[in-house]
């Protein structure tokens, strides 16, 4: 996860792509709202793919570690 840091100093230490300002929740905000890659790095042209799937993989070892809030769980699932 070298891509991915958190620094205390950057947006109060959220994960942010490496060498930026940029929020690993936003890419993920974009990707879940139907932007492509494509449309990322047209938004944010210094980013590139590989910095996008870190993103994601971020996100996923996340969840598998279980360290993620539950939004609208059914109560009656």
């Amino acid at each position: 996860m070298e891509r991915i840091v958190c620094n205390p100093e950057i947006l109060g230490g959220k994960p942010v792509v490496k060498g930026t300002r940029i929020a690993v929740y936003l890419i993920l905000d974009l990707l879940s709202e139907g932007y492509s890659f494509e449309d990322i790095i047209k938004l944010y042209p210094h980013l590139t793919t590989e910095d996008i799937k870190a993103c994601i993989r971020y996100a996923a070892k996340l969840c598998r570690a279980g360290e993620i809030e539950t939004y609208g769980a059914a109560s009656n699932a």
